[in-house]
């Protein structure tokens, strides 16, 4: 690649982010330096240039922290030392946090519009008697072959429909980045009488979701990753509401019940029996920690301040499509040492994408990137994920990426050829 059509290619890039109407959530975000990653110790100062920005790609792995978390986890810290159990309670007026009895309800809230809600497999099998290799059926892609079909999935369904109770898929196959059909597949197994669950950990907060229109019996995910809660952070569920419906007299589907899903007015009153909330906060048992949703909650004021997931959604699109088209730009006798496995059309995938490198090449390929301050993850044997997220990444993250892995992957080939010839 000569110099001016490197110039040209970032100048584009620049470009492309200039015109971008979310280019201001990236200052929310603390992204590393290149001296940051390098490091093994912690910084003494934060690094203002922005041109020493580390580029970061693996928020489908972890989200980066919001600039606002900082100051959330401090004003959750002075309440519990100034109020003390008052803090479950007690409005503070100066304080934009809510009472930690209301906290997860807050959280949900605010997460409701990402997921479309209305405000451990084997382990479940063997706690029901049952054995894993008798009772669970998986579904993979046929013939080696990467992505699953609507078509595939439905024939896997149809055979085993009718001694099926649950059907559990992943939303983003986290592989090789494929958008299942959701609100398809779901209205499919139902139909047959099948219980359908969602796994949304590479869903929730990447693309849009409507779970309760699209008619999901429940769903879950973590919100370390698209959704920037922390590592570890608290987790997520949707229970549709024909589960959750609590009678007059207080009936309700059995449950494992606890505490914190006990209607709030007897939640503390310690009365016999139990009456849950309505909606899956009723399904909670314990308590939340308190520190991890007031770290989700300072990530999803950024979601609103962006607008919501529609235009997350729309800037993610653009920006994976330009990637995929750099990406595309590299020399054509390279092309023999990887290729996508990611489906290529928009609304099949999310904003990762997946590159499957030929063998031997994945270690070499990987350092070369660190040691170009570009963090991306891998999934062995032979996958490097590439996830721009729209909250904080842009086109010139992108382009910089390419640039870095083309670097990356002719060193890579190189020490292989090098090895190759010692080996003789």
């Amino acid at each position: 690649m000569g110099d001016s059509s490197k110039h040209s290619g970032r100048d584009h890039a620049i470009e492309l982010d200039s015109n971008d109407a979310l280019r201001h959530t990236r200052d929310e975000f603390n992204v590393p330096s290149k001296a940051d990653v390098a490091r093994k110790t912690l910084p003494t100062s934060d690094s203002t240039d922005a041109n020493d920005r580390a580029i970061y790609l693996v928020g489908n792995s972890l989200g980066l922290q919001p600039k606002r978390t900082l100051d959330r986890i401090q004003q959750y810290l002075a309440t519990w030392r100034t109020q003390g159990v008052q803090g479950h309670f007690k409005p503070l007026d100066d304080s934009p946090l809510p009472t930690w009895l209301d906290v997860d309800a807050r959280a949900a809230e605010m997460i409701a519009p990402i997921v479309g809600g209305k405000y451990a497999v084997e382990t479940q099998i063997r706690h029901h008697g049952l054995r894993p290799e008798d009772s669970m059926i998986t579904i993979e892609p046929p013939n080696n072959e990467d992505i699953l079909s609507n078509e595939y999935v439905e024939s896997i369904i149809e055979k085993h429909a009718s001694t099926t109770a649950v059907l559990l898929l992943p939303g983003i196959q986290y592989y090789s980045g494929q958008l299942l059909d959701i609100p398809h597949l779901t209205s499919f197994a139902r139909e047959r009488g099948i219980f359908v669950i969602w796994d949304l950990a590479h869903a929730a907060g990447n693309v849009p979701l409507s779970l309760h229109d699209w008619n999901v019996d429940a769903a879950a995910w973590c919100t370390y990753k698209y959704l920037n809660g922390g590592p570890g952070c608290i987790g997520g569920l949707f229970v549709h509401e024909r589960h959750t419906q609590v009678g007059d007299d207080g009936s309700h589907n059995v449950r494992l019940a606890g505490w914190w899903g006990n209607d709030k007015k007897n939640r503390f009153a310690m009365r016999p029996g139990f009456v849950p909330v309505p909606g899956a906060a009723g399904f909670q048992l314990s308590n939340p920690s308190v520190l991890d949703i007031t770290s989700l909650c300072a990530s999803l004021e950024v979601f609103e301040l962006a607008g919501g997931i529609a235009p997350l959604r729309e800037k993610s699109t653009r920006l994976t499509a330009y990637l995929v088209s750099e990406l595309q730009k590299l020399p054509q006798d390279m092309g023999a040492y990887w290729n996508i496995i990611t489906p290529s059309e928009q609304e099949r995938r999310g904003a990762q994408v997946s590159i499957l490198l030929a063998g031997g090449l994945l270690d070499e390929v990987m350092a070369g990137l660190e040691r170009r301050s570009v963090l991306v993850d891998e999934r062995r044997p032979n996958v490097i994920r590439v996830a721009p997220a729209p909250l904080y990444n842009t086109f010139l993250d992108c382009w910089g990426f390419v640039g870095a892995f083309r670097g990356a992957l002719e060193e890579a080939l190189d020490a292989k050829w090098k090895k190759e010839q010692t080996d003789k």
